[in-house]
């Protein structure tokens, strides 16, 4: 049994892991900040917002190879990441 199998993680650690994975890689992170009007100043400042971190895995979720190959590095389910993502709407 995976841990994407057994364990919901908290929605922020979660957020946070999947902005972090989201930064690792150039163009997906400047397609984050082109998408969201962020600049990276702001993106520093406000990384535990929950409301930031709703917007990253809302950019995850509309883009589903993205929101997949996150959730394979994270080890979790999508439906892990989108439930994270309704959490930090709220």
């Amino acid at each position: 049994m995976r841990a994407r199998d057994t364990i919901e993680p908290d929605p922020v650690t979660l957020a946070l892991s999947a902005l972090a994975w989201t930064l690792s890689d150039a163009p997906r992170a400047e397609r984050l900040l082109a998408l969201t009007g962020l600049d990276s100043d702001e993106l520093r400042a406000r990384a535990g917002d929950p409301s930031l971190l709703a917007a990253v895995l809302g950019f995850l979720a509309q883009h589903e190879p993205d929101l997949t190959a996150c959730a394979d590095a994270l080890d979790i389910s999508p439906q892990a990441l989108i439930a994270a993502h309704r959490k930090l709407e709220t």
